[in-house]
């Protein structure tokens, strides 16, 4: 009973022997790319593309096979889809309307109370890439453009082994290859509250961390979307007067303005 316990705890220690062994025979096992495509405040969607090497699903078929089986369940529920490349590699597409529902289904997806259930076996659960992490997404409305302010905590201390004195003494970075990428509308802005320093993508619109195994890592950036409907309603306003004038030859407060100063 106490071992069952103990595993239970701490699952990842189920794991640790076979990260040692690749340790010593493999590298870059895992690529692991999330991209979070933010078109404008009501469309958008996380694209995640998962693929393992050959040699890891040789050494480790079952458990890796059964990881990308559950990233598929996980995707499904979150109205997501996901599309098969090869055994080895998926790419999985979850869209969100807006900042709110983009933060609640990252969470939910990368949960990880809900990636080891209570009461199953911790060997038939266990993920192989335990990205712990917390995102919140602040939005502020100003017409015809809105503010958005992402924060997001990724704890990776579990892909890490760490000594007595909490120095990390083996890293899994040679094995897991963990890239995050932003794509906005109009570029982003990173805070002083980030851990990592991103780099610039393909376009200036992007964004790009890379990940450490190991530490906790915290990403912070401040970017603008259009506002479609905002514009929307501008843009009728113009019509309309725009047909008032060419109707009455002059606009509507014209004559009321003309009075008040007559007055």
């Amino acid at each position: 009973m106490k071992t069952e316990k103990k595993i239970r705890k701490n699952p990842f220690r189920l794991l640790l022997p076979f990260v040692l062994c690749l340790l010593t025979l493999l590298t870059g096992c895992v690529r692991y790319e999330v991209g979070i495509n933010f078109d404008h405040q009501h469309r958008g969607e996380i694209v995640q593309h998962i693929k393992l090497e050959q040699q890891l699903t040789t050494l480790g078929g079952s458990e890796a096979i059964k990881w990308l089986n559950s990233i598929e369940r996980r995707a499904e529920q979150l109205q997501g889809k996901t599309e098969r490349i090869s055994p080895q590699e998926i790419i999985v597409t979850i869209p969100f309307g807006n900042g709110q529902e983009l933060a609640k289904k990252f969470n939910q997806f990368f949960k990880a109370d809900e990636q080891v259930p209570s009461g199953t076996v911790a060997s038939e659960t266990l993920d192989l890439v335990q990205l712990n992490s917390q995102m919140s997404v602040q939005q502020n409305n100003w017409l015809i453009v809105e503010r958005n302010k992402l924060n997001l905590n990724v704890d990776l201390r579990a892909l890490g082994v760490l000594s007595k004195q909490g120095n990390i003494i083996v890293s899994p970075g040679s094995l897991i290859d963990l890239e995050l990428a932003l794509n906005t509308p109009w570029g982003a802005r990173t805070t002083a509250n980030n851990f990592l320093t991103p780099e610039v993508g393909e376009t200036k619109n992007q964004l790009i961390w890379h990940l450490q195994p190991g530490q906790i890592n915290t990403i912070e950036v401040v970017f603008w979307a259009p506002n479609y409907m905002g514009l929307g309603t501008i843009g009728i306003v113009l019509l309309m007067l725009a047909g008032f004038y060419l109707k009455y030859g002059r606009l509507p407060w014209v004559e009321e303005a003309r009075a008040a100063i007559g007055n």
